[in-house]
């Protein structure tokens, strides 16, 4: 955790209006950034890593090639205490106060941000948003709150940059299986939606580059 750092937080009534569901939802999720934006404010992280009222919200990328998918293993020396030695589906960070100055979208600009800093890639970057995961039933998942965003790769050279932190490599959900019990609570959420109902491809609808 760096010292002083700000975070992006929002109220958890204003999240979840219509009433608090759990685990992973697909549905009707756009609305979500918009709300984010509008009612967004940041805050010293170490307050709110106990402070359920205003989830932090972490833009989380999940990579695909073709019918593989990027699987990372924290190690040791991760940064989150809470989640080493445990499995990652995606990629995802904070959203701090420099991602929104002169920003016209935060939440691309961190999620980017943090993409460039955990991985290394030189592939197209097409990305959307395919669901957002509120899970209190963990003590890192009660103060978070995660939109999901699905990276189509175009190519399978793809690296860790930390190697001290994170190792990575790409497999299909079947080989991944044997991995689901040492995942953390929300890859096991994107797991299961992964498998009950993979996300079609890009190309299918039109390449759309970004829903953002």
């Amino acid at each position: 955790m760096a010292p002083r750092e700000n975070v992006m937080v929002v109220p958890r009534p204003l999240l979840f209006r219509d009433g608090e569901w759990q685990g992973f939802r697909d549905g009707d999720v756009d609305h979500l950034l918009d709300t984010i934006r509008a009612g967004h404010r940041f805050r010293p992280r170490h307050e709110v890593e106990v402070d359920p009222a205003e989830p932090q919200i972490i833009p989380y990328l999940v990579f695909r090639y073709g019918d593989r998918y990027f699987l990372t293993h924290r190690l040791r020396r991760s940064s989150e205490r809470r989640l080493r030695h445990l499995y990652s589906l995606g990629v995802g960070g904070h959203i701090n106060p420099e991602d929104v100055e002169g920003a016209r979208n935060p939440i691309e600009v961190g999620l980017r941000r943090e993409w460039e800093e955990e991985v290394m890639y030189s592939g197209d970057f097409e990305h959307r948003l395919i669901g957002a995961i509120n899970d209190t039933t963990t003590e890192v998942g009660r103060v978070h709150f995660g939109l999901i965003f699905l990276v189509e790769g175009d190519r399978a050279e793809i690296a860790i940059r930390e190697v001290d932190k994170l190792k990575g490599a790409l497999f299909t959900l079947d080989e991944m299986r044997s991995y689901y019990l040492d995942m953390e609570s929300w890859s096991q959420l994107i797991f299961d939606h992964l498998v009950r109902k993979p996300p079609a491809r890009l190309q299918a609808a039109g390449k759309q580059l970004s829903i953002l």
